[in-house]
């Protein structure tokens, strides 16, 4: 049994939340299993893109993604300038 904190464990519990396989976010993502495994346990750092797909995805912030506030809750678009 696994005893040490995951480095990115919130995006497995986003994913074990909605009852997703590593399988089914990998090919969001468009990577491999294993890639996405090395993701959840952070041997792997994931691209920007990656994480930017995530949050969309799961409809939270990018920092509530990477651990650094606890509001799901993603910012507000910003308006485009004329």
């Amino acid at each position: 049994m696994r005893t040490e904190i995951l480095k990115y464990g919130r995006i497995r519990d986003m994913r074990t939340d909605r009852g997703l396989t590593q399988a089914d976010v990998a090919k969001i993502l468009h990577v491999s299993q294993n890639t996405y495994s090395q993701y959840e346990i952070g041997t792997t750092r994931y691209p920007l893109d990656a994480v930017v797909t995530l949050a969309e995805y799961y409809g939270v912030s990018v920092d509530y993604l990477v651990g650094l506030t606890d509001e799901k809750t993603p910012y507000p678009r910003k308006r485009k300038q004329p």
